[in-house]
């Protein structure tokens, strides 16, 4: 194997770090929590240049959605679902993540096809550069591009997971400031109105989410149409029970406010079993990185010194047996 082989083996694998490192940090970027509004506005009274920046970049922005809008119904067009029940799946996945336009399915199997098409490209490349033409080479070209169609897939379902999360946490602190204002006379829907007006700042998923079902509230649609609409849309199974609960409570003229009290309380004994489970996991987990990273350094500090004065001992009684 010569210097060029050598250097193109391990010039290759930073590439593709490089590659996923980047692609990582553009999607934190874009899914990551962007400023207020208001506080755009005092930036920009206070840097007058930022505006014609923010411009410039926004305009960038818009045309590459724009061409992405363009170029994703041909690249999804191979991957399109075959059935309603698989299409369906796609956009509950996607919408337990936060996408819910009608484009994002296009989108996203659009981006799925073309990182196939890269990995493909880039698993094709190291085979002609390695020259490996036989059927290991093959099978590193095809694990690259399966790598690579599952990227999109893994971050949706992390987008998903955290999503989730943020929902799980944030429902018992909604639901008690749902009963004060139940219990202060304001009805279901002003209910959810306030909650998501004040948990803006804090908790911002689960207020979206109340806002989205306030708005579809006030258009028109049945309460129990939109409360089960909440708990599909999101994806957390205790949302979904307290969705049927309210429904439940609605249908047949029980209180609100109680159901929803029982409701945020079994939900925090929840939490606090699952904090308490994690707690007595971290004991076992533990042991793993005592053993094989902690204790070997003890060991070595502990006995090394002990060990070194036995052989100094131990060599000239050694030498004067011999």
């Amino acid at each position: 194997m010569n210097l060029e082989n050598i250097n193109m083996i391990y010039v290759i694998p930073v590439a593709v770090f490089g590659m996923i490192a980047v692609a990582a940090w553009w999607l934190f970027d874009m899914f990551s929590q962007k400023s207020s509004r208001a506080e755009d506005r005092l930036d920009e009274f206070k840097d007058p240049l930022l505006r014609k920046n923010r411009e410039s970049s926004a305009t960038t922005s818009e045309a590459m959605a724009k061409m992405l809008e363009n170029v994703s119904p041909a690249l999804a067009k191979p991957l399109q679902p075959r059935n309603d029940k698989d299409a369906n799946k796609l956009k509950n996945k996607l919408s337990h993540a936060g996408f819910r336009s009608e484009s994002a399915p296009t989108l996203f199997l659009g981006i799925q096809f073309a990182c196939l098409i890269l990995g493909l490209m880039l698993g094709g490349g190291t085979v002609v550069l390695l020259g490996q033409f036989n059927q290991s080479g093959i099978f590193k070209a095809v694990a690259i591009a399966g790598l690579f169609f599952y990227i999109p897939g893994l971050g949706l379902w992390y987008l998903g997971r955290k999503r989730k999360e943020k929902i799980f946490l944030a429902l018992p602190d909604a639901l008690d400031l749902m009963v004060v204002c139940v219990e202060a006379g304001l009805g279901l829907d002003q209910a959810m109105r306030r909650v998501s007006e004040e948990m803006k700042k804090t908790y911002r998923v689960i207020a979206e989410e109340f806002g989205l079902c306030n708005f579809q509230l006030q258009v028109g649609r049945a309460r129990s149409e939109v409360l089960h609409e909440l708990g599909e849309r999101t994806g957390v199974d205790d949302l979904h029970s307290l969705a049927s609960i309210l429904i439940q409570a609605d249908k047949f003229g029980s209180s609100i406010a109680q159901a929803l009290r029982v409701q945020s309380d079994s939900m925090r004994t929840k939490r606090r079993q699952i904090a308490e489970e994690k707690a007595a996991k971290t004991a076992v987990k533990m042991i793993f990185p005592l053993v094989f990273f902690i204790f070997p350094g003890i060991f070595v500090v502990l006995v090394g010194p002990a060990a070194i004065t036995v052989v100094n001992e131990m060599l000239p009684m050694m030498a004067g047996t011999k």
